[in-house]
């Protein structure tokens, strides 16, 4: 950003999983760095000018909002796999393992060809930004030049991001395993090179062990080895997504108390393990999480899909566990959050109807509030990530990571009744009632189309609006 900008409308972020913030009419500064200099929460246009006097923003780059528009904080996406979208949509009618072997390995296994990598991540990262992700936890392929590439192009986009490349050395297609342990961890070694030499930190390395069920105990090991000599390292894995995957694993793992534990016998859990799935965990595996603080990224788009089950989130949150959204492309099918949102909706409620609330929850047996909504795919993601400090929520002094969105008619979204019209037919209600309807209105009927612009430390790098 050559100038500092001054953004002057609704803007709403999280605080808490119960609250967070929305007002009509704020100022918000962003500096040359891209990070946020200060925000004035209610300002009415005739104070505008004073108050840009006062912080010395009178030079500043000036963006009204109309009505109808907000700014909030970009989408955490901690669980996808971006060799998987061109496979989006397809071989739904298959559980977890028939469609690992039968519709996603073989897929997979096409990114050796390091020109078909290039040509389909191009496609697959500008998707995913424009969709809102300003923050993504990337699934790679076994390929290390492939993975490169990957990396290359979302740094080269400007999203923020962790790209690993599986692990994987048994249980796998013949064209498409890891030759040995060590094989795999030098390969794992070279990206991460690779990535930390890469210009911007926005980019970084995270280690990626795909299941328990692919990778054998040595490697397993060397990985949690790695883990602690550079405790900056993110790490991302499956955790008991299926129950035939549950099976197996325990089948492999015997020495092992559970699913769970096997990641913690390896020293692959902690407060930097990103745990996608946890469906069927015991309360002995709950706790060994939150012991841990590893996190959570509920996937509810893929566990309906591939009819794995239900994360008991509620409960998650009531222990105190960290949970952010996943997409799971291509066992969800859409490369959006906001899909992610509304299914997480659907599945508290799905709960709540066999499982009554206990008196003592605020979560457990209870659908999501719209808070908690809005946290789980900001905020909560965040702290699955370890950002919280920097993304996730809009304060003084963090990135500006957000996105511009538009709930009005003219954004072109047929499935959402747009706030202007509100205004023409006097069907909206008052300013924060308004608020809280246009977000709610956003997550249940939006789309990309209504994400104007996608914004990541300060830059703007994508939305429906760039596109025109």
């Amino acid at each position: 950003m050559a100038r500092q900008t001054v953004f002057y409308g609704a803007v709403i972020s999280p605080e808490t999983l119960s609250e967070y913030q929305a007002y009509p009419h704020s100022l918000l500064c962003v500096n040359t760095s891209g990070n946020i200099n200060w925000i004035v929460e209610d300002v009415v246009d005739s104070a505008v000018q004073d108050l840009l006097s006062q912080y010395g923003a009178l030079e500043a780059d000036f963006i009204e909002l109309k009505h109808g528009e907000f700014i909030m904080p970009g989408f955490v996406d901690t669980h996808t796999h971006a060799p998987q979208v061109p496979n989006i949509g397809s071989g739904q009618q298959h559980e977890l393992l028939d469609w690992l072997a039968q519709y996603t390995f073989p897929m997979e296994a096409r990114f050796s060809d390091v020109g078909f990598a290039r040509r389909a991540y191009e496609s697959v990262v500008r998707r995913i930004i424009d969709c809102g992700t300003t923050t993504c936890c990337y699934y790679g392929t076994l390929h290390l030049e492939s993975t490169k590439v990957l990396a290359d192009i979302v740094h080269a986009y400007g999203q923020r991001a962790f790209v690993g490349k599986c692990n994987m050395d048994r249980h796998a297609p013949d064209n498409y395993v890891e030759p040995s342990a060590d094989a795999s961890l030098a390969a794992t070694h070279a990206l991460i090179a690779h990535i930390r030499a890469l210009p911007s930190p926005l980019v970084q390395p995270v280690i990626t062990p795909r299941f328990a069920i692919s990778c054998t105990p040595p490697l397993l090991g060397a990985l949690g080895a790695l883990a602690r000599a550079d405790q900056s390292l993110l790490i991302q894995t499956h955790l008991s997504e299926n129950a035939s995957e549950v099976t197996f694993t325990r089948s492999l793992f015997s020495e092992c108390t559970s699913y769970t534990d096997v990641y913690d016998h390896y020293g692959l859990l902690g407060p930097r393990t990103v745990l996608a799935h946890a469906v069927y965990l015991d309360d002995a595996e709950v706790a060994l999480i939150k012991a841990r603080d590893a996190g959570v990224s509920h996937c509810p788009t893929s566990n309906f899909n591939l009819s794995s089950g239900i994360c008991k989130v509620g409960a998650m949150l009531d222990k105190g566990i960290k949970v952010g959204l996943g997409t799971d492309v291509s066992g969800g099918f859409s490369t959006s959050i906001l899909t992610a949102i509304q299914h997480a909706s659907i599945a508290s409620k799905a709960l709540a109807f066999h499982s009554p609330a206990p008196a003592e929850a605020t979560f457990a047996g209870r659908q999501l509030p719209l808070s908690a909504l809005l946290h789980l795919a900001t905020l909560g993601g965040a702290q699955v990530c370890g950002l919280q400090d920097r993304v996730g929520s809009l304060a003084p002094g963090k990135a500006f990571d957000a996105l511009l969105v538009s709930v009005r008619a003219d954004a072109g979204n047929p499935g959402l009744w747009g706030a202007d019209l509100d205004r023409e037919l006097c069907t909206g209600d008052g300013a924060r009632g308004g608020l809280d309807a246009m977000l709610e209105r956003f997550f249940f009927t939006g789309d990309d189309r209504n994400v104007r612009r996608v914004y990541v430390q300060g830059r703007w790098i994508g939305g429906a609006e760039e596109r025109r």
